[in-house]
């Protein structure tokens, strides 16, 4: 299993980044898909999650109405759509394959001016 994610950087209050987490090993389409963040100091926190058929989704409340979890099961591809970003979404993002050990190495993402 591989989970690699990609699109972290630097961005302005109230800019907008894509992170995409490309999978493979597994059968992609079967399982449910998730992304964490985890901020210096604090906590891992679940950010978003999507069913295997991506008709599903459910938000951390912190990014509810400004974030968006998608798939595209064809590509092996799981997307975050961060909109509206705050300095407190500054954070490492990781793709896991949902309720299990499989992480990606992270991507940085700084929200600051």
């Amino acid at each position: 299993v591989q989970l690699v994610e990609s699109g972290g950087g630097l961005v302005q209050p109230g800019g907008s980044l894509r992170l995409s987490c490309a999978a493979s090993g597994f059968t992609f389409s079967s399982y449910v898909m998730s992304w964490y963040r985890q901020a210096p100091g604090k906590e891992r926190e679940l950010v978003a999650v999507i069913s295997s058929a991506g008709g599903s989704t459910t938000y951390a409340d912190s990014v509810k109405g400004r974030f968006t979890i998608s798939r595209d099961n064809a590509k092996n591809t799981v997307y975050l759509q961060m909109n509206s970003l705050k300095p407190e979404d500054t954070a490492v993002y990781y793709c896991t394959r949902y309720n299990s050990r499989y992480w990606g190495q992270g991507t940085q993402v700084t929200v600051s001016s």
